[in-house]
């Protein structure tokens, strides 16, 4: 399913666990986001983890592959912005303003996104308490997505 005008872009940086990104891709589906896979990836696209976690949505979900972050860069509508997302970011998601169209940045799961991404762009953390390092990619993902969806009056 193409979006003509998705609410919002969902963009991973070089994503590594098939679970997560097929978590994800079905989040996109339900919630009418674009899908941006920025390659290499960690896995195969026929991978079988990939399309369970799917489960039977995929034809529900606009996804756009990317051969790199310049590629990407390159396609991004002109007027939209790019918001990233890191544990290493000093301001917190809900301070970020966030416009229709917009794409939502997210890191690989054991590197997160590189330093010259994080210092080009606007970069935003969830805020952790516990002892934990990071949250999971497809719950960092649910939270901002779900929230910035809310900011903009969708719900």
């Amino acid at each position: 399913m193409i979006l003509k005008t998705p609410h919002l872009h969902v963009v991973l940086y070089q994503p590594e666990i098939p679970a997560n990104t097929g978590n994800i891709a079905r989040l996109c589906g339900a919630a009418q986001l674009k899908l941006h896979l920025i390659h290499p990836l960690g896995f195969s696209v026929d991978d079988k983890h990939l399309k369970r976690a799917g489960l039977d949505y995929w034809p529900e979900i606009d996804v756009q592959h990317h051969k790199d972050f310049d590629a990407f860069r390159n396609n991004m509508t002109e007027s939209a912005r790019l918001l990233c997302f890191s544990r290493h970011a000093e301001m917190v998601y809900p301070r970020a303003k966030v416009k229709r169209g917009d794409y939502l940045l997210f890191g690989r799961e054991t590197f997160g996104l590189p330093p010259y991404v994080r210092k080009t762009y606007p970069c935003y953390r969830i805020p952790i308490w516990g002892k934990v390092r990071s949250l999971n990619l497809s719950t960092t993902v649910g939270i901002v997505s779900y929230h910035y969806l809310h900011s903009l009056g969708l719900f």
